[in-house]
């Protein structure tokens, strides 16, 4: 039997099950109802939850020493059931979650029921956010103090961050008459339960400190009752804001199509009609150059659905990238992002530096960190919410600490799990802004960035909370040829890197399937030998618990069309996020091990090595009970790869814990380039017996 919520955000599945127990020399039945209440979410989400709650009514049989074989058998029919059922509910479920309304319920700002907050102002509740002026000495990230004080504290009230700070129904976009109207009109930038201060729950009165970032507009805080799920809004704060909430911010560099360009994108609150947007840098020793930029930004109107057209939506400000050109190879720069406003000053951002690029096949050291689905994290508690990317924050700073050797990053795939709520993509380019802006940070696509019904994604899911690619494709750079077809290749010296879009149809025949071919076959493997694939959903190998129910260990229809490709090419390493853990094989070709060496590969090409590398920040990922010999290493933690390369033929692969930075798997290819044209299974070149 199901049960309708009473909340669109919620599926409530009401279990009529069998409770066995002993009953003297007779074996009792009756019926217990078990009502489990989850949030909609993927599929293995909701088998975890379920099956741990069915876990326990399936303890709940009490067999005594002396049962007989019949009631042992009755009560293993009676566990079967009790799978079936589950089986059979996972299916429905996933079904329902898909056409949730608002998007992936573990965004913490969608536990937020924006749609119920009533208005009951107390005159004896207060809350009061100090200091009133922010970035005063040039900061783009500040602590805020918030006093509150509520004569009636409970332990569900909490505070939320709103801007801009006018958030009452006043500046409510109109409706088409099929959404409803709500009082506030959109979610808060971030929240934080009032009990997280001890003094809360004795006095009423405590002190909450906040980190805000400059998102180019003011801010006020909120005291609400109630919970999330039926808030009621007690107390509005004063109004805060940064000096120059326009200023420009948070610059995201990427390479360019060519080998001797760097794009930097950066966010600001300027429009062309305000202000000339450039960037100057120079070498040390050179004198200044400015390259102009473009500006872009997109609507409430270029999202697909709810939430990101609804409660998530948040103007994104303008998006601005220059390109800067003719760099020479692996010299340092300087740089800084400009607006000449139209009385002729201009506007400055902080100094930055970077290194360009090595020329396609230049023999130096090269260090590359790879990662998927990281998502973002608070550093002041707040979003506590099911702590849904709870290594996002230790990743990110194991790589600013290892900064100085690391020359590029690719984070492959569901990048903030903003999932609809735009306010998130700033929180994100401010998080990773260290990082970003010293070193390329390349990206790509994922479920969490793309998919939404009908929108021409491959999946018709609600993954990325109405969002359809739009913000992804225009908070940061990346060298396609079309941004909404979100596949690239990319040289960096000795490697060249195949990304993929598993979001569009990658199978034989299809307008991608030529671009990964062409991309792989392009590459000259005498001046760049070390050839890297990379996607997010895992279309090689994975023995994730999903994958596992499956039977397949890929992605449904992965690996069909693309194996003869990685096998033809010669692609040494293809890595994977989509599933939160880390995983690699043996060099497998058709699901065959080609070399059961595990922590050295030399001589000629065998097969490819495939890598999960998903636990960069989000949520875990089980590994299926089976355990394949192709699985040569498995690690259920956080963590990100470094790929090293000294020379055309040594390559140094690490696996490191984000927790501690310290290498948990490694291994190392030594390949010759002979060793790269030698013939192998699948991949030889024809050969005539003519002279």
């Amino acid at each position: 039997m199901f049960c309708l919520p009473p909340k669109k955000r919620k599926l409530v599945f009401c279990l009529f099950l069998p409770n066995v127990f002993e009953g003297g020399d007779v074996l009792e039945q009756k019926t217990q109802s078990s009502e489990i209440q989850i949030s909609c979410d993927c599929k293995d989400l909701i088998f975890e939850k379920l099956k741990d709650s069915l876990g326990v009514l399936a303890s709940d049989f009490h067999l005594s020493v002396t049962a007989k074989k019949r009631k042992l058998q009755l009560a293993m029919m009676a566990r079967n059931f009790l799978f079936v059922l589950l089986w059979f509910i996972v299916q429905v479920a996933s079904s329902l979650c898909s056409s949730q309304e608002y998007g992936r319920g573990d965004q913490a700002l969608s536990q937020i029921d924006i749609y119920t907050i009533n208005f009951a102002l107390y005159h004896s509740a207060s809350i009061h956010a100090s200091p009133l002026v922010l970035g005063s000495q040039g900061e783009d990230t500040e602590w805020v103090n918030v006093d509150i004080s509520n004569p009636e504290p409970s332990s569900d009230d909490w505070v939320g961050v709103f801007s801009p700070a006018n958030f009452d129904s006043s500046s409510c976009a109109p409706t088409d008459g099929k959404e409803i109207a709500p009082f506030i009109c959109s979610a808060p930038i971030k929240y934080m339960y009032a009990k997280s201060n001890p003094d809360y729950m004795k006095t009423g009165n405590a002190v909450l400190k906040f980190i805000l970032i400059n998102q180019r507009a003011d801010f006020s805080f909120a005291l609400f009752t109630g919970g999330l799920s039926n808030p009621t809004l007690v107390a509005i704060s004063n109004h805060v804001s940064f000096i120059n909430p326009k200023a420009p911010v948070y610059p995201r560099l990427a390479l360019g199509k060519n080998w001797d360009e760097m794009s930097v994108t950066w966010t600001s609150g300027y429009s062309i009609g305000e202000a000339v947007p450039f960037v100057e840098w120079s070498r040390k020793g050179t004198q200044s150059r400015r390259s102009p930029a473009g500006t872009l930004t997109f609507t409430r109107n270029n999202m697909c659905g709810a939430p990101a057209r609804t409660v998530g939506w948040r103007d994104p400000g303008f998006i601005h990238t220059a390109f800067l050109k003719d760099l020479w190879p692996n010299l340092k720069y300087t740089y800084r992002m400009g607006h000449e406003l139209m009385n002729g000053s201009i506007i400055w951002s902080k100094n930055f530096t970077f290194k360009s690029s090595p020329y396609p096949g230049q023999d130096s050291l090269q260090r590359v960190i790879i990662f998927g689905d990281m998502g973002k994290g608070e550093r002041d508690g707040s979003n506590e919410y099911n702590d849904y990317q709870p290594g996002s924050l230790n990743t990110t700073d194991q790589l600013i600490k290892d900064l100085k050797n690391i020359d590029i990053v690719f984070h492959i795939g569901d990048i903030t799990y903003a999932n609809g709520y735009i306010s998130q993509w700033d929180q994100f380019t401010a998080q990773v802004e260290p990082i970003a802006s010293t070193v390329p940070y390349m990206i790509a696509s994922g479920n969490h960035e793309r998919d939404w019904p009908n929108s021409g994604s491959f999946y018709g899911g609600k993954d990325s909370g109405g969002e359809c690619g739009v913000p992804a494709e225009t908070m940061f750079d990346f060298p396609a040829e079309n941004k909404a077809k979100f596949w690239y290749s990319a040289d960096y010296g000795m490697f060249r890197f195949c990304v993929a879009d598993t979001e569009h149809d990658w199978r034989e025949g299809s307008e991608q399937y030529r671009f990964i071919e062409r991309c792989l076959a392009s590459v000259d493997r005498k001046t760049q030998p070390w050839l890297i694939f990379i996607a997010h959903r895992v279309l090689g190998y994975s023995t994730n618990d999903w994958y596992g129910q499956e039977g397949s260990f890929e992605e449904p229809m992965g690996r069909e069309s693309l194996q003869k490709l990685w096998q033809k090419y010669k692609v040494d390493v293809a890595f994977y996020g989509h599933v939160h853990n880390y995983e690699r094989t043996c060099p497998i070709y058709q699901n065959q091990c080609m070399d059961n060496a595990k922590s050295h590969y030399s001589g000629a090409f065998k097969g490819t090595i495939h890598v999960v590398v998903g636990g960069a920040g989000s949520h875990l990922s089980s590994f299926s009970s089976l355990k394949p010999n192709w699985s040569i290493f498995r690690d259920y933690d956080y963590g990100f790869v470094k790929l090293t390369a000294f020379d055309h033929s040594s390559l140094l692969f690490e696996y490191k814990k984000s927790s501690n930075g310290a290498v948990h798997d490694s291994f190392t290819i030594f390949r010759e380039y002979r060793d790269v044209l030698a013939c192998v299974r699948d991949s030889c070149e024809p050969t005539t017996l003519a002279s």
